[in-house]
């Protein structure tokens, strides 16, 4: 059955305007400060401050770039600035991943938690990579599938914040953050998989 037009924009919209507004909150702490915006955390920029800082200054500007880089029309009718996006995304989840990585080897949430944003991290570097260096071998259906997985691994920003309150207040702090370190990415990832084996004529196209 042939998806309406209407959700499909609705769609559409919704993804747009999570990704820019979770962006744009994720750097409340410029001016609200670490300790105030986000307690739970706050104490990695005391002991990796640059780990930290990188993560969160950086993440959200791939989680604000990400929805232009799946834009057909930015792909087809401005393929340099969609090349030069790419290249400030790709920079910026080498530093955020690199840095999540480190946070997540030093969480005090314990092994579950640590082990979930560790694989995400992970996931979200070696998606991102080989989409990239698909893309410097010319190999554009294959890069186009690469970071697909990549932008679902970067909406993880996004599906955190929708679900760490509500596990939060049925699961308690220490099981709701151990829940989300895997919930916010892996249906994700799943989802863009089944994408993935929907279209396959579509990703065959260069």
């Amino acid at each position: 059955m042939p998806v309406p037009p209407s959700l499909i924009r609705l769609r559409s919209a919704a993804f747009w305007g999570l990704s820019i507004l979770v962006a744009l909150a994720s750097w409340r702490f410029l001016l609200l400060g670490v300790e105030l915006s986000m307690p739970f955390v706050a104490y990695h920029a005391q002991v990796r401050p640059l780990e930290f800082y990188a993560h969160i200054g950086l993440a959200p500007v791939a989680l604000a770039l990400m929805p232009f880089q799946v834009w057909t029309g930015l792909r087809q009718h401005r393929p340099q600035l969609h090349r030069w996006i790419g290249r400030i995304y790709g920079l910026a989840i080498l530093l955020a991943g690199l840095g999540g990585l480190q946070m997540a080897f030093g969480t005090t949430a314990g092994p579950v938690a640590g082990l979930g944003f560790g694989l995400l991290a992970i996931a979200w570097l070696g998606s991102t990579g080989r989409g990239i260096w698909l893309a410097w071998q010319g190999r554009i259906a294959e890069h186009r599938a690469w970071m697909i997985r990549s932008a679902a691994l970067t909406f993880a920003a996004v599906t955190l914040r929708l679900y760490l309150p509500l596990l939060f207040v049925s699961l308690g702090e220490t099981a709701g953050y151990s829940l989300v370190a895997w919930a916010c990415w892996l249906p994700n990832l799943a989802v863009a998989e089944w994408v993935l084996r929907r279209n396959r004529s579509l990703l065959s196209a260069a």
